[in-house]
């Protein structure tokens, strides 16, 4: 598909290289929030696979969390053994993902960023994240998006 975005060709790729399974599918209109990527794809909220770049004094850290939670920041901070984690303005974003806010791949970036994920997303059979675009999913599963990203699994909420 020549008609692709460019970061929409380059997640391509990396799925195919890396041995993604997944459905990569475009959709009409971009979807930046969670709510709007489950409605169009008819799933709960809960089975889309936020990617979350966080800014750890002047690192990346990539957070992949179920879009019915929220990271609790000092937490998860003091559970990867960073002192802070702070949420990564547009420049650091596209910096670090060669991506924009809303689709950011959890993997396919210009070089390898510490990658974090949310055990929460495991009672789904189906997961949805970004593909590199705000208008680009790809499915996959619990496993498999760990073993794409070498995540480590990992609690992202209070009181774990």
């Amino acid at each position: 598909m020549s008609a692709d975005h460019p970061s929409i060709t380059l997640f391509r790729q990396e799925h195919q290289r890396l041995g993604g399974t997944g459905e990569i599918v475009i959709l009409p209109d971009a979807v930046h929030t969670a709510a709007l990527a489950a409605e169009a794809l008819g799933c709960e909220v809960g089975a889309i696979a936020n990617s979350l770049l966080f800014d750890a004094d002047g690192s990346p850290v990539l957070i992949l969390t179920s879009g019915s939670h929220r990271v609790d920041v000092p937490a998860t901070a003091a559970r990867i053994g960073v002192p802070t984690l702070k949420r990564a303005k547009p420049e650091f974003v596209r910096a670090h993902t060669g991506q924009v806010i809303g689709g950011v791949s959890p993997f396919a970036h210009p070089a390898p960023v510490p990658t974090y994920l949310d055990t929460w997303l495991e009672r789904y059979d189906v997961i949805w994240a970004a593909a590199g675009h705000p208008a680009a999913v790809f499915s996959t599963t619990y496993e498999e998006l760990q073993k794409l990203t070498g995540a480590t699994a990992i609690n992202v909420e209070a009181d774990a």
